[in-house]
């Protein structure tokens, strides 16, 4: 088991920031790709952003170049900036990192946007 702790989640305005942090218990240069999905109430749970090992990187089209997501090696952490922020990103915040024989999350940090 690989524990995955997300943190920075909090209320904020339409238009703010906010940086999610995701440590790993272990090295993450382990993981073939890391990512962060969210889920909002009544909805599914959805692909926000992943990085691979390699560099690439993928967003999902509503991120319209708000987010960044980065891997930090040395700290053994995934972060997630989000800038821009709109009340419909409110959600539960989810970390994940994908090894070949397995797939990890994080328990989640809300996020909520106020209009």
């Amino acid at each position: 088991q690989v524990q995955l702790v997300e943190s920075g989640g909090a209320l904020v305005q339409a238009g703010g920031s906010l940086r999610l942090s995701c440590a790993a218990a272990r090295s993450i240069r382990s993981f073939y790709a890391m990512g962060w999905y969210r889920q909002a109430p009544g909805k599914q749970r959805e692909l926000v952003a992943s990085s691979t090992s390699g560099g690439s990187t993928t967003y999902a089209n509503f991120v319209e170049g708000r987010f960044t997501i980065a891997r930090d090696n040395a700290q053994n952490t995934v972060y997630l900036q989000m800038n821009n922020l709109k009340p419909e990103d409110t959600a539960v915040y989810y970390c994940t990192a994908a090894m070949i024989t397995a797939t990890y999350w994080g328990q989640g940090t809300q996020v909520t946007v106020s209009s």
